[in-house]
């Protein structure tokens, strides 16, 4: 039976510490997904959710992007943590005018992110005027009419349009669509925070910003590199095609700076071996590295690489691909043609033989696939780094052959559809003049603001108007405390969302809170009938998602309507884009769509189709690289990694396993040891030792950044098996530390895994 939304808060005095796990899913996996499930939803609500999940026809899971086979599907084709973002949206839990009568912003501004999550899914529109102490209920005519308004006083470069992965195509090119026509490219996006880094380092060096290789290649490949990720929390759906791999005779090599049992062994339970608890053994080697080192690696494998090229000339590199397909192989010759493996050693933390034993599996591998996450994307040096892995894929001919490219793991569905439908601050002029000729406007060509210098625009309040298409901008950004209150100081919030977050708390002088469909309800309320969406995955495979549920509320309106009827009263009905068109039927925007976005011909008849349709994808179909040269690049960096001064660690943000991305689903990071608590800082024993502290201190955190301080306080140490020298904490708890300057050259994402702290004692003076 479904079970109330919590009363109390989180206590951190109730922290259980266990000893870490070695395996990941197994029936444990499936008890927790019901039994979140059925608390929010009830057993009826939860089984018709969950059947249609990643079928064809049904619902696309609104967690992450891993993509669906194009062959047979389970019935249970979803994970423990798509389980979970599935209960927290079709819950019977709602956050109706009571609630907000009831509970003041002073009140709700003492909750945490997992309590207000957990009150429900939002019933009517609120707003809340200066002055005011409690949101109260709008009519939706009246928050449209405040909508254009405020949009309309002030001037397009003051406007700021957000939006989150969640929003499928057609909302997000609606919603790109509106900002164009109101003069800007403010539309910093959650891929900015992200993976930004992957596209700023794939683009230049590969022609294209994506992911090279498919689910099958996945399963095909003679290697698979998993860097800088933990699929067995982020997207627990890739340890089977991992495992698939695995018994194909591929082999794995885990790069990670912390030992996750995703990495080690998969008890898949929907086999006979993980009901039974064995398991499929995943890295043949785990790397455990240094946070921040990764570049220095992947030049000592490069080094390695033409150090046996040399040796035994033809044994490595593929020199008709190299050849005939790229640029700069001498120049990458001399720069790895030395190395110093002392300071290899201080950067990675790794022998030289345990490099050299993955050099060897990479030399043997006539298929190799590279794959890589937040781990890579979120430090100074992120984008060099990437770019060393594209040198070493170009190396072997790793384009365009069964088995084998790059594979940037994007987090948040559909968070890769966004950028393709425009949701860009720097658009291209081809897009730009796509959008012009179809709906005759002129569209801004100046770049906007991405997420990093939107939270430099509030703090030195040059934004009017922040409207956010999902997400939790206040939360997900670094400079959390520096963020908040400049967020209070606008003129005009709107939140489109489902339920309550911290956003919502730390609002403008005046703010609405719009509440909108998820994925898993039914979108009908249509002069046309029943509406479909579409979505991309990480592999670049577009296709249909639709719910089935019933809402919680007759007062809930689709994102398309809403950003429909946001530009109607902001730009008037004579403009010259029919937004009551696509509202009412999202075949019209797709048709939009299909005479404007590369790839997405004769969109409506392919969306149709069994498994939707894959998009164009030039280094994986033809071999051919869409560069400014028309050919792939080798590049050089020089080498580069994070230290820290003397009585310093450096720190990484991670996530747990009752998380995804600010949403807090429970307080059990199950395979980490950790439970009933978020304030922790993980740490190698021997530097707890080191720094004058004791297992399970509490301390407060100071972090460095060109001599800023920034401090979080009340954090727990608990002793962990991290590499020496580095630490850990839970996003978005240690994103007070982050300075908005600290970012990945090129890409501009913040720097999450580069923070330099220390600890005091809880309450000391620093």
């Amino acid at each position: 039976m479904t079970r109330s939304a919590p009363i109390d808060d989180i206590n951190e005095k109730n922290l259980v510490v266990t000893a870490p796990k070695t395996h990941a899913a197994g029936i444990q996996a499936v008890a927790v997904a019901l039994d979140r499930g059925i608390a929010q939803a009830g057993i009826v609500r939860t089984a018709r959710s969950l059947l249609r999940l990643n079928q064809r026809d049904g619902t696309d899971c609104p967690g992450c992007a891993w993509p669906e086979s194009q062959g047979h599907r389970k019935t249970a084709e979803f994970c423990e943590n798509g389980a979970k973002a599935v209960a927290e949206e079709s819950t019977l839990r709602t956050v109706t005018p009571a609630f907000w009568a009831e509970h003041s912003i002073a009140e709700l501004a003492t909750k945490t992110e997992y309590w207000l999550g957990n009150q429900g899914r939002i019933t009517h529109p609120v707003v809340i005027r200066p002055g005011d102490t409690h949101y109260s209920q709008i009519s939706w005519d009246d928050a449209f009419e405040l909508i254009g308004e405020q949009i309309r006083a002030t001037v397009p470069d003051r406007t700021v349009f957000y939006t989150s992965g969640r929003t499928a195509n057609e909302s997000a090119f609606m919603y790109q669509l509106f900002a164009r026509s109101i003069g800007t490219n403010n539309l910093p996006d959650c891929s900015n925070m992200c993976h930004e880094s992957s596209g700023s380092a794939l683009n230049p060096t590969i022609g294209i910003g994506k992911g090279t290789v498919s689910l099958e290649d996945i399963h095909q490949a003679e290697l698979i590199m998993v860097v800088g990720q933990n699929p067995g929390t982020n997207h627990p759906r890739m340890l089977s095609a991992l495992a698939e791999c695995k018994d194909n005779g591929g082999k794995i090599v885990a790069v990670n700076p912390l030992p996750e049992a995703g990495l080690f062994n998969f008890m898949d339970p929907q086999t006979p071996k993980g009901v039974v608890g064995k398991g499929t053994n995943l890295a043949d080697e785990f790397l455990q590295i240094k946070v921040g080192g990764d570049l220095a690696l992947f030049q000592a494998l490069g080094h390695l690489l033409l150090e046996e090229e040399a040796r035994i000339p033809g044994s490595v590199i593929d020199h008709e691909f190299v050849a005939a397909n790229t640029d700069g192989i001498e120049a990458y010759r001399a720069a790895r043609s030395v190395i110093d493996w002392a300071e290899t050693k201080k950067a990675t933390g790794l022998d030289r033989a345990a490099i050299e034993t993955v050099a060897q599996l990479l030399i043997a591998s006539k298929a190799t696939i590279i794959c890589w996450a937040l781990g890579l994307t979120q430090q100074p040096h992120s984008v060099n780094t990437l770019k060393e892995i594209i040198n070493l894929l170009l190396l072997q001919g790793n384009f365009g052959k069964p088995g084998a490219g790059a594979c940037p793991v994007r987090g948040h569905s559909n968070v890769q559809g966004d950028r393709t439908m425009g949701v860009w601050e720097k658009p291209k002029e081809p897009m730009l003049a796509a959008l012009d000729a179809e709906f005759g406007i002129v569209s801004p060509r100046e770049h906007g603001l991405d997420s990093v210098d939107t939270v430099d625009a509030f703090v030195h309040d040059r934004v009017d108007v922040f409207v956010s298409m999902g997400g939790n901008f206040a939360l997900a950004c670094s400079d959390t405390d520096l963020l908040e209150k400049a967020m209070q100081r606008v003129g005009l919030t709107v939140h489109v969302s489902t339920k309550p977050n911290r956003s919502h708390v730390m609002h403008g002088l005046t703010s609405l809170i719009l509440p909108t469909l998820g994925r898993t309800d039914t979108d009908d309320k249509h002069p046309s009938g029943r509406q479909v969406l579409s979505v991309e995955d990480s592999m670049s495979v577009v296709r249909t998602t639709q719910g089935r549920l019933e809402p919680v509320s007759e007062h809930l309106l689709a994102e398309p309507v809403i950003i429909a009827r946001m530009a109607n009263a902001t730009l008037g009905e004579d403009h010259p884009v029919d937004w009551k068109a696509m509202a009412e039927d999202y075949d019209v925007v797709r048709d939009h769509i299909s005479r404007v976005v590369p790839g997405f011909v004769d969109f409506n008849v392919r969306l149709k189709t069994k498994n939707g349709f894959v998009l164009p994808n030039p280094p994986r179909d033809t071999r051919s690289f869409a560069t400014d040269i028309g050919l792939a690049r080798f590049t050089v960096s020089p080498i580069e990694y994070l230290s820290a001064p003397e009585g310093h660690l450096i720190l990484q943000t991670i996530r747990s396993h009752d998380q995804y991305n600010t949403t807090f689903y429970g307080l059990d990071d199950r395979y980490r040891g950790i439970k009933n608590g978020r304030r922790v800082i993980l740490i190698h024993e021997d530097d707890v030792t080191e720094l004058g502290f004791a297992d399970r201190d509490m301390v407060d955190v100071i972090s460095t950044y060109q001599g800023v301080e920034r401090r979080a306080d009340t954090f727990r140490l608990v002793v962990y098996p991290t590499p020496r020298g580095c630490a850990a904490a839970y996003f978005p708890e240690a994103n007070a530390l982050m300075h908005r300057e600290l970012v990945a050259r090129e890409s501009n994402t913040p720097g999450y895994k580069a923070m330099t702290v220390r600890f005091v004692p809880a309450g000391a003076t620093a």
